[in-house]
């Protein structure tokens, strides 16, 4: 990664320093980046944001028993407090249940920290970044039932590995590799792992656009200058089938 950003920085003649940072990203502490002031930035975020819904998964069964054993307690802080359901879990759950006059400080509820994705989407925001490009996979295998993740599995892998059948030779090794690797591991996570193990969560992207947008970010378009340099890269690789697509 180092040598290839100098190489372009080089190409560009811009001064350039790559600092690595070596974490999981659940464990990232978004203040170690020492972004300077003034300093433009840019995030890119490649197949990665979808594991922090394992550690949310996991904070959610955890504190899931006090919520149930309590209903009255969560409909009484909504009608003391008008938010949508999604403002009261992300931001004041905490605040709300101490003010109920029933419920004492120690209440595992008033300690349940914030979702893991939607603090550390907020930080990066605080980074104020001119741009962010997400990347993730466009399926849904974060479903509760087994059944549902294995069909979404096949159509998506599906689909992957007819990419690799009109593109890469079957005897390639580099072929082997990512079907070992990366799509075979992947599709072991979604079906036969559950709680915090199961880490391959990924989600469409209409679920992804609220997130963000409650973090505090926006959509931008595509200019032409990006649609066309999109176009010139996929004729320049000589497959046919493949399509530049704009949706919302």
């Amino acid at each position: 990664m180092a040598h290839r950003l100098n190489e372009e920085a080089d190409k560009l003649d811009i001064p350039f320093q790559f600092d690595p940072i070596v974490s999981r990203l659940e464990n990232l502490d978004v203040r170690s980046l020492c972004v300077k002031t003034g300093e433009a930035v840019a995030i890119s975020s490649v197949l990665q944001l979808h594991s922090l819904l394992a550690v949310d998964h996991e904070m959610t069964q955890r504190y899931s028993p006090y919520l149930s054993k309590s209903p009255s307690t969560l409909q009484r802080v909504l009608q003391t407090n008008p938010c949508t359901l999604g403002e009261f879990l992300e931001k004041d759950v905490i605040n709300a249940c101490r003010a109920s006059p029933d419920s004492a400080s120690s209440s595992p509820i008033s300690s349940a920290p914030p979702p893991k994705l939607t603090s550390f989407l907020y930080a990066l925001c605080g980074l104020s970044p001119k741009l962010m490009v997400v990347t993730e996979q466009e399926s849904n295998h974060n479903g509760f039932n087994l059944t549902d993740r294995i069909t979404e599995a096949l159509n998506f892998y599906a689909a992957l590995f007819d990419c690799l059948e009109s593109t890469v030779p079957r005897a390639s090794i580099e072929r082997q590799k990512i079907e070992k690797m990366l799509f075979g591991k992947e599709i072991k996570n979604i079906i036969a792992c559950e709680g915090v193990d199961r880490t391959k969560r990924h989600e469409k992207l209409d679920k992804w656009i609220p997130r963000l947008e409650l973090a505090g970010f926006g959509k931008v378009p595509l200019s032409y200058h990006v649609m066309l340099q999109a176009r010139r890269l996929l004729q320049s690789s000589n497959y046919h089938g493949y399509k530049i697509k704009e949706e919302k």
